[in-house]
């Protein structure tokens, strides 16, 4: 949004002169997103404890895929009320309206005595996630200076990995509504914290209330006088207000074709790099591994906290190092390591000893976990909310989520089928070849969005030189 000229010396102190407002604001928004992490981590760690003797609720095999899956369908459900809420009633308020929903689900699950009680709960998380995970990365992109933009987009999925370490941390050894008194408490601080944050001046131009942008601006800037960027902000409203908004836009409007291309082959490479697979399935790869070094809950506590150590470098390295570089990197460190399993894997197979290296298939999963939350599990969140222009916006990032959700879907069921029937080196190669895959796409497709205002991304989109005058940051026609 506001125009700085690149620093190259600029460090983690300069990042954060003037841009305070900006920190507290992000910070407050994002609060929801660590439920939303310790909703998708639920079912790892409470499952086993529905399932034991002591149990506070009878689960039967149906149950428990249902507690699994109806998270996911909450999500996709989702997305039509995500598409009218964020332009209706605004990205803060559509932010707020999550966490409501997210605050019910931990109450029914808090009183829950049947299943169908924690199915309900389950589906209205689902829903609260997929609102949480395009409305907020909206409301931060649109209220962000450009030189912290990465940074502030990032904070949702790190806050997101910080709630799945934290329900893997305390859901095995607390009472099972504990869980529930943490997450609701989480978002009382975060309702009564963030309902105060100025709106998205954006958000407030589109629905032509100019004074009201002019003082969320001013409330989000330390400098007094932000007339400049004020006018800039509404010359590329309203250019991009000119543009129709229709559905098919997506695909006929060069700029939105370019965003939805990156974004869907972005959100498929997270899943096909192996991602969710490495989630859901983590104890039987190490187990079928014949890894026997660490117990199972000390193994999800040390995979979640090197995402987390991961994502957090990520944070502080995107608008150092630009998007694409991080995408890259991680790809290919991502591809060795899936390698280096299909590998071992095979060797197995064929009959070799490899009990003596037994352990390379758990440093293989906690390296692949800190080397994909680099790049290819934070870049695209930040990215979302860069690439689509403001009359489509929330079109593509709920289509974009719907594409994350389904390919994750897809991903799973890919990985059950080649293993069950060929063996687990199969599923693995093939992840390992479609991270290298991902590393062209990244090299000759991603555009480079570091230090850019988002109406010089749509410039860019649209095969126009952006107005940094960056030569290397132009991308390839689609």
């Amino acid at each position: 949004m506001q125009k700085t000229k690149p620093n190259r010396k600029t460090g983690i102190r300069h990042m954060f002169v003037g841009t305070l407002p900006q920190v507290f604001a992000s910070l407050t928004a994002t609060i929801s997103a660590i439920n939303d992490g310790m909703h998708y981590g639920w079912s790892a760690p409470v499952i086993p404890i529905l399932q034991s003797e002591n149990t506070p609720i009878q689960i039967t095999k149906s149950d428990e895929n249902w507690l699994e899956t109806i998270y996911l369908i909450g999500g996709i459900a989702g997305l039509p009320i995500t598409i009218y809420l964020v332009d209706k009633i605004g990205r803060k308020n559509s932010t707020i309206v999550s966490s409501c929903t997210s605050l019910v689900s931990w109450i029914l699950i808090a009183l829950a005595s049947n299943t169908t009680c924690l199915c309900v709960a389950r589906f209205l998380s689902g829903i609260a996630g997929d609102m949480a995970f395009v409305a907020t990365p909206m409301y931060v992109a649109e209220i962000a200076d450009q030189k912290i933009r990465g940074l502030l987009s990032s904070m949702i999925y790190l806050m997101m990995l910080f709630g799945i370490l934290v329900i893997y941390a305390i859901a095995p050894f607390t009472p099972f509504y504990v869980p529930s008194v943490v997450g609701s408490i989480l978002l009382l601080i975060q309702l009564g914290s963030f309902t105060f944050m100025p709106k998205s001046p954006y958000y407030l131009l589109t629905k032509n209330k100019m004074d009201e942008a002019r003082t969320a601006l001013n409330r989000l800037r330390t400098t007094k006088d932000n007339e400049v960027e004020l006018e800039e902000i509404s010359r590329a409203v309203e250019r991009q207000q000119k543009e129709k908004g229709r559905p098919q836009d997506l695909v006929l409007v060069k700029s939105n074709r370019k965003a939805l291309i990156v974004m869907t082959v972005l959100n498929a490479s997270q899943h096909f790099c192996g991602i969710s697979v490495m989630l859901m399935n983590m104890h039987s790869i190490l187990a079928a591994a014949g890894s026997v070094y660490l117990r199972d809950n000390t193994t999800a506590l040390l995979f979640s906290a090197f995402m987390l150590s991961a994502a957090t470098f990520s944070s502080f390295s995107v608008d150092k190092y630009g998007r694409k570089f991080l995408l890259i990197i991680s790809s290919i460190l991502t591809g060795i390591c899936l390698l280096v399993l299909a590998i071992y894997f095979n060797l197995k197979v064929v009959g070799y000893d490899v009990r003596s290296v037994s352990w390379i298939p758990i440093v293989c999963v906690m390296t692949y976990a800190a080397v994909f939350k680099i790049g290819l599990g934070m870049v695209p969140i930040v990215i979302s909310a860069e690439l689509f222009s403001n009359k489509i916006k929330a079109m593509g990032m709920t289509i974009a989520d719907a594409m994350y959700l389904i390919f994750g879907l897809l991903s799973i069921e890919l990985y059950k089928t080649l293993s069950d029937s060929y063996g687990y080196h199969v599923p693995f190669y093939l992840f390992g070849g479609l991270s290298f895959v991902t590393t062209i796409f990244c090299v000759l497709i991603v555009p480079e969005t570091k230090g850019k205002s988002l109406e010089e991304i749509q410039l860019l989109l649209k095969g126009k030189k952006a107005a940094s005058g960056d030569e290397d940051n132009n991308v390839a026609d689609i």
